[in-house]
């Protein structure tokens, strides 16, 4: 019985987490009324305040969501390199090219610096990728294809860098914007490298 209810619990926290995703993706927190989520997932309304307490609680849960998706999506496409400058470059690419996703576009870039606040959008950012860019730059000043420096500043340049223009491209509607970021992308990181990685 008790585990009958703990999954029914999961259920439920589920679909609400599935239908405020949809719901902030689509049409912003703004315009999301949370007793609407909970009847379109098959919840009351006293369900999703249980879980979440507020909108603000249901979208804070959903860009957790989206951020630790985000974090895996570009680690994966790193890692399908073996080469440790490509891996880097994949993984920043991944990042901008993201955006394109409309949960990441809306609910990320959008709608989460402005509900949420800067520190807590950056916070939570940290959370999710910036473990990645860190490895991936320690990999890369070890192996002497970028010049021996303190790593966390220079990981919270590029984080920032990359941060800004996924913003920026999601307020953007020129056809060429994400190729012209990319190229931008390359020149920067062009300039770190002391010379070819190895192998």
């Amino acid at each position: 019985m008790a585990t009958s209810r703990a999954e029914q619990r999961a259920a439920t926290r589920r679909a609400l987490l599935a239908e405020g995703r949809r719901r902030f993706a689509a049409d912003g927190y703004h315009d999301v009324v949370l007793a609407e989520v909970a009847a379109a997932a098959g919840v009351t309304k006293g369900a999703a305040y249980h879980h979440f307490a507020s909108k603000a609680g249901l979208f804070r849960a959903v860009v957790a969501e989206v951020q630790h998706e985000l974090g895996e999506r570009v680690a994966a496409v790193a890692d399908a390199h073996t080469d440790p400058w490509e891996q880097l470059r994949a993984g920043c690419h991944a990042f901008l090219a993201a955006g394109a996703d409309p949960a990441v576009r809306r609910i990320l870039l959008l709608d989460a610096p402005t509900v949420l606040g800067w520190d807590e959008w950056r916070a939570a950012d940290e959370d999710a990728s910036a473990r990645h860019l860190t490895e991936a730059l320690e990999g890369l000043v070890s192996l002497g294809v970028i010049a021996d420096q303190p790593v966390a500043p220079l990981a919270g340049l590029l984080s920032g860098a990359m941060n800004e223009a996924a913003v920026r491209l999601a307020r953007s509607t020129a056809p060429t914007a994400l190729a012209d970021t990319e190229r931008a992308l390359d020149l920067l990181l062009s300039g770190l490298r002391t010379r070819p990685p190895l192998g």
